[in-house]
């Protein structure tokens, strides 16, 4: 049998935001998937290995490497690059072969936005995004479907010529984009804040946050990258899409957690507990922050959905 090779010209007309969103939300109502990670790493460059099995579902493999400097060659290359292998459950054959960034644009946006959709306030009309990548640009897209409400959508990045370009491409947008530089200003009247950098230190300060806002924090990945600093760790209460791998290999919660500003027994829950209705936000007033750590649990059902997509074309 020929193994389908799937990018994204083959699917991506047909995926949505909340589709996928739903998949993962659905892929955690049934048993908890064994997972195990390997992150190699040569100064900035790293290269990730994340594979998942969940029983009854099956197997998936994602390898990609992640090379920040290649935007800045010439020409430039995507920092990141890499391939899903997905198995049979039954009998662990190949069954498709799946671009790597396609599913991880699908889910770590997709991650993100179904945390938001289960913890932030519904009535939510100004989002920030901190990051102008391409990362950005795919919170911008499932931010605006999923909370259809939305008024104004407020772009800053460390490079403000690179706001100003990715807000450009939304010049008659329903939803009012624009890139910002002044970031406390902009955060304190936020309502949903989302960060999408390659920080190492916090940029995100607690003291910027304010009464219901819910943070939604992507870009760390290694032990070293947290995006927040200890004030909003400390006063917001916390959720992460995975225990196992959101809590000891990201410096996001780790530093504080060895540096005794909180303690594990401060998460207020994962994926499983918010999807099975067991934990939540406990008020309107309360400042929720959901670590979106990745895993090849998610990497795995989204490409299980990807799969599913191709397969209704053929």
């Amino acid at each position: 049998m020929q193994i389908p090779l799937i990018d994204a010209a083959a699917v991506e007309d047909r995926l949505t935001w909340t589709a996928v969103a739903d998949a993962i939300a659905a892929g955690h109502r049934g048993p908890k998937a064994e997972i195990g990670d390997l992150l190699l790493r040569r100064g900035t460059d790293a290269c990730l290995n994340r594979a998942a099995w969940l029983d009854g579902v099956g197997l998936a493999l994602k390898s990609v490497t992640v090379f920040p400097g290649n935007v800045a060659r010439h020409p430039p290359l995507p920092s990141v690059q890499g391939v899903v292998v997905l198995f049979d459950d039954a009998d662990g054959s190949v069954t498709a072969l799946i671009d790597g960034p396609l599913v991880t644009k699908w889910k770590t946006a997709g991650d993100s936005v179904l945390g938001a959709r289960l913890l932030a306030r519904p009535e939510s009309r100004r989002l920030l995004i901190l990051g102008s990548g391409v990362v950005a640009a795919s919170l911008i897209e499932a931010y605006r479907e999923i909370f259809p409400d939305l008024r104004e959508i407020a772009i800053w990045s460390r490079k403000p010529a690179n706001a100003a370009k990715l807000a450009a491409a939304y010049p008659d947008d329903p939803v009012r984009v624009r890139a910002v530089e002044d970031l406390e200003r902009t955060a304190r009247q936020a309502d949903i804040i989302a960060c999408a950098t390659m920080a190492t230190a916090p940029i995100l300060r607690g003291d910027w946050v304010g009464p219901g806002c819910h943070v939604d924090l992507i870009g760390a990945f290694r032990p070293d990258m947290r995006e927040a600093d200890d004030a909003l760790i400390a006063k917001a209460e916390l959720f992460v899409d995975s225990r196992e791998t959101a809590i000891h290999d990201i410096g996001e919660l780790a530093i504080p957690i060895a540096a005794g500003v909180i303690s594990e027994s401060d998460l207020r829950g994962d994926l499983h507990d918010l999807a099975g209705g067991g934990a939540g936000r406990s008020g309107p007033q309360a400042v929720t922050l959901y670590k979106n750590g990745g895993g090849a649990h998610l990497d795995l059902m989204t490409a299980n959905l990807i799969a599913q997509v191709w397969k209704s074309r053929l």
